[in-house]
């Protein structure tokens, strides 16, 4: 599982096997806390979570649309 970055303890990352057919870029957000998805476009949104708070979660979208250049980028890298 490619790991994109690291923000606060939360590492920002999507699985290598990404479904058949592979589903449309969004990055996995995990810590010991818990799991969220967010999906990239057409704006940044939570797909799902367990475990994080409100508060968290819009933290965590906030780091996401700050990075999502990065995040697509190396999305293409790993995947073309």
């Amino acid at each position: 599982m490619p790991v994109v970055f690291r923000y606060k303890g939360y590492r920002f990352f999507f699985y290598s096997n990404e479904g058949s057919p592979r589903e449309p870029v969004h990055v996995h957000v995990r810590s010991s806390e818990g799991e969220a998805k967010f999906w990239l476009h057409p704006t940044v949104c939570l797909s799902d979570s367990n475990g994080f708070d409100a508060r968290t979660l819009r933290e965590l979208a906030d780091a996401a649309e700050k990075n999502t250049k990065l995040i697509e980028r190396t999305w293409n890298d790993y995947f073309r």
